[in-house]
């Protein structure tokens, strides 16, 4: 689906975000409550009780989406103020599927000796981050390139009692191991039996192999631009190295021989026919590279013609996206209602369950009638919730709060009960 630069732009005029009030403001009472002199007592309160500013502020739903604009999209290093549309369009995503009121945050003067260009300075970013994080319940770092997106997303998430997550490292890698989790329901292979074959190895790809490995995938191999990524190579940076393996194999196409599965967050048309026929019976294609994927899926059927096999790209024009508005405005909206300090990897492999259990469930009419041209029935072709699935609210966002409370990211005593009852009046 394609658009002109007349219509995007049109859409775009005066931004895509602003403010709501969420108390009223109409008489003189009000004013004398919403500012002097009757707000000095919320004042006080916080300054004597510091956690019920989650109570007297909108901090409890309140997101920051931060970037440097180092990673923009599929588009580069564009700077900080270029990144300002996407990061309300991510606003305008948590509000709408979510419920979560999030804002922009640009990052100037955040890169190496306080330029505006060139590699980021991840000290420069942390400090930012921690000067503004009073006002925010959480933290989503947003376009914010490799390396420098590991270390500050580490040094924040242990400075921080509030969640802090990088949409780029782990929401491909939450929907793609929910894919993972149906091909292997589908083919009746066990996770532990995959055999999984990687390319790219970015801040997407390590974090796929990191929760592939959390959800129970035994063998992965990792490329990169260079080959595969063995522990014989020199050249590994410690993100590499965690998940490089003692292999004779140095080309993709010699790695993917026999392999179950394939995932690439890598380059356009990487893969070619003939390593799709050396795949093992009823392949798993996941081809995310966006816009253009590692194999176009009309090759795929061509090459493998009435076999059985599972295709996913990243785009919206094919079966079986990827596409992370499935993943952070529930990561989200579970970490908040639970008061969770962190978003960590049970929080992410529950939700990647939820949404895996979600696809195998009868699909509302209301989802069918917006993709009349799509038979969504739980199969090869149907692995993937549709993001206007209303289902998703509830139960990706309670799975999530329910794992923050079992594995200790949000307080013992959380009535989970009325999160789930919150969820569904809401929905």
């Amino acid at each position: 689906m394609a658009f002109g630069r007349e219509e995007v732009l049109a859409y775009h005029k005066g931004g895509k975000v602003g403010v709501r009030l969420t108390a009223p403001l109409k008489t003189q009472n009000d004013l004398c409550l919403a500012y002097t002199p009757g707000v000095a007592h919320a004042v006080k309160e916080i300054a004597a009780h510091p956690e019920s500013v989650f109570d007297c502020t909108a901090k409890r739903n309140l997101v920051a989406v931060v970037s440097d604009g180092t990673a923009i999209l599929g588009l580069g290093d564009l700077g900080a103020t270029a990144s300002i549309p996407v990061m309300e369009g991510k606003a305008v995503l948590f509000k709408s599927f979510g419920d979560v009121d999030a804002w922009p945050v640009p990052l100037n003067h955040c890169r190496m000796n306080g330029a505006n260009t060139g590699k980021t300075d991840p000290q420069r970013v942390i400090d930012a981050v921690m000067a503004l994080a009073p006002m925010y319940g959480g933290i989503n770092l947003e376009d914010i390139a490799a390396p420098a997106c590991f270390e500050i997303e580490d040094r924040l998430t242990e400075a921080l009692d509030i969640p802090v997550f990088h949409d780029d490292q782990w929401g491909t890698a939450v929907i793609a191991l929910s894919g993972l989790m149906n091909y292997a329901e589908l083919s009746g292979r066990a996770m532990a039996d995959l055999r999984v074959v990687m390319n790219g190895a970015g801040a997407a790809g390590i974090r796929i192999a990191d929760m592939c490995k959390a959800a129970g995938v035994r063998d992965l191999t990792m490329c990169d631009s260079k080959g595969v990524i063995a522990a014989s190579r020199t050249d590994l940076n410690a993100h590499k190295r965690r998940h490089a393996v003692d292999t004779p194999l140095k080309t993709l196409s010699e790695a993917i021989k026999g392999a179950h599965v394939f995932i690439g967050v890598s380059v356009a048309n990487c893969l070619t026919a003939d390593d799709i026929r050396q795949m093992a019976d009823y392949p798993a294609i996941f081809a995310m590279a966006n816009p253009d994927p590692e194999i176009d899926p009309a090759i795929v059927a061509a090459t493998l013609g009435s076999k059985p096999y599972v295709m996913v790209t990243g785009r919206s024009d094919y079966p079986n996206q990827i596409n992370n508005v499935l993943g952070f405005p529930y990561l989200f909206r579970g970490a908040l209602d639970a008061h969770a300090r962190t978003i960590n990897t049970e929080m992410k492999v529950a939700a990647s369950k939820a949404l895996a259990a979600l696809a195998r469930q009868p699909v509302t009419d209301a989802v069918k009638a917006l993709y009349p041209q799509e038979n969504l029935v739980f199969g090869n072709g149907y692995i993937i919730p549709k993001p206007f699935d209303k289902r998703l609210f509830v139960e990706v966002s309670f799975a999530v709060a329910k794992a923050a409370v079992e594995s200790g990211a949000a307080p013992a005593d959380t009535d989970l009960a009325a999160i789930r009852a919150s969820l569904e009046a809401r929905q």
